[in-house]
């Protein structure tokens, strides 16, 4: 019995053994998963949107698939060169340009040459309330996407600095306090709301805006959150409308570049650091979506349509924000084919181009040495016919 006790208990032992190797064997295979599991839900978002006027991206299906579908940030990037008419990395892999398929227009000559790229922090839970206003706004198109994050950087691949303007919409303010006061009185009367000053001190006052769902949103430019929040709306429309002067002054040179207009705005992300995700916040980005959209009207209005958005929501805590994107101009080579050197010396120059003539002299005399034998060998050997005796006169004449 001890022994069958003993037989039993190893048995029992080894069994156990192999349920354990079984759970650590399961459990590796899964770990992988579950990290790509956590990589796919620390993702960003992004948004093409389109004008009512032309069609530069392809219509959204209605199967659910803008939901699924991801991207990368170097196919953001190549997105983004394909709209200003440059062609994408030679890189591209062909599962990315599938993807840029689903988003772009096939026909290769329907692009816009303008682009509007706006990073975004601060709406991790709004995305959706983004597509609810532009469905009801008078955009055309909308396409989002999810962005996988990675090690790299949306790579925008250019050629040409005559080809392109860059506009950066990141640019401070040079304004003194009584401009500020100025610009902010302008954004109020814009947004359909009023500002007042608490006291004499300029940047001390109140702004009221009236949002789309009926209510009110008070900003005091006392509180630094209110004031960053608010400063940022200022200058994303101050820059856009020195972008719509400087493309009036480019649509009128012989050059006509493409233009990206890229910048980051980080007024909602400071709300939500303040307030979390209380009232303010929401009214905070109803308020920035109501801005977004009107801006976006003025820029279809000043490109006649000729213009797309792309907006980027930064989700991911850990990335640096402003710094998803980097543009890259490639000049293009020159067409001087045989330019000479600038390092070598005037001696090595002239030998070359002498050795250069030298040989095309040489060539040419060889062909017209054979050429000529080989029509006298030719003319001699002819038949003694009345054709090519008419023929022969007539070639020696």
């Amino acid at each position: 019995s001890n022994k069958l006790f003993a037989e039993i208990s190893i048995l029992s032992f080894f069994f156990f053994y192999l349920i354990i190797q079984m759970d650590l064997l399961r459990l590796l295979i899964l770990l992988p998963l579950f990290f790509l599991q956590i990589r796919a839900e620390d993702s960003g978002s992004i948004v093409f949107i389109d004008g009512p006027k032309h069609q530069f991206l392809r219509i959204p299906s209605s199967d659910g698939l803008a939901e699924t579908s991801s991207m990368s940030l170097t196919d953001v990037g190549a997105s983004i060169s394909v709209l200003l008419g440059f062609n994408p990395p030679s890189s591209l892999s062909e599962d990315s340009s599938a993807k840029l398929n689903e988003v772009l227009s096939p026909n290769p000559f329907n692009r816009p040459r303008a682009v509007l790229m706006l990073e975004v922090g601060g709406m991790e839970g709004d995305q959706q309330l983004l597509m609810d206003h532009l469905a009801n706004s008078q955009v055309g198109s909308t396409i989002r996407r999810k962005v996988l994050f990675g090690s790299g950087k949306a790579e925008i691949q250019l050629s040409g600095q005559d080809e392109i303007s860059v506009i950066a919409l990141d640019e401070a303010s040079e304004c003194d306090a009584v401009c500020m006061d100025k610009q902010l009185r302008e954004l109020a009367s814009w947004l359909g709301g009023s500002y007042v000053s608490s006291s004499e001190e300029l940047l001390d006052g109140e702004l009221t805006a009236n949002l789309a769902s009926g209510r009110s949103l008070n900003l005091h430019m006392s509180k630094k959150a209110d004031r960053e929040f608010i400063l940022s709306i200022v200058s994303l429309i101050r820059n856009i409308r020195r972008a719509m002067e400087m493309h009036e002054g480019l649509s009128q040179s012989m050059n006509n570049p493409a233009e990206l207009m890229i910048g980051s705005f980080s007024g909602l992300k400071a709300l939500q650091e303040k307030y979390g995700h209380e009232d303010v916040s929401q009214q905070g980005v109803e308020l920035f979506l109501a801005t977004l959209t009107k801006l976006f009207d003025l820029l279809q209005d000043a490109y006649q349509g000729q213009i797309v958005g792309v907006v980027y929501f930064n989700v991911k805590p850990n990335v640096e924000f402003g710094s998803i994107s980097n543009v890259n101009l490639a000049s293009r080579p020159s067409p001087r084919w045989l330019g000479e050197a600038v390092n070598s010396s005037a001696s090595t120059i002239i030998e070359e181009i002498v050795l250069v003539r030298r040989t095309l002299a040489v060539i040419t005399g060889i062909i017209l040495l054979l050429s000529t034998f080989l029509g006298i060998y030719f003319l001699l050997n002819m038949p003694l016919t009345r054709d090519t005796l008419l023929y022969s006169n007539v070639k020696l004449d």
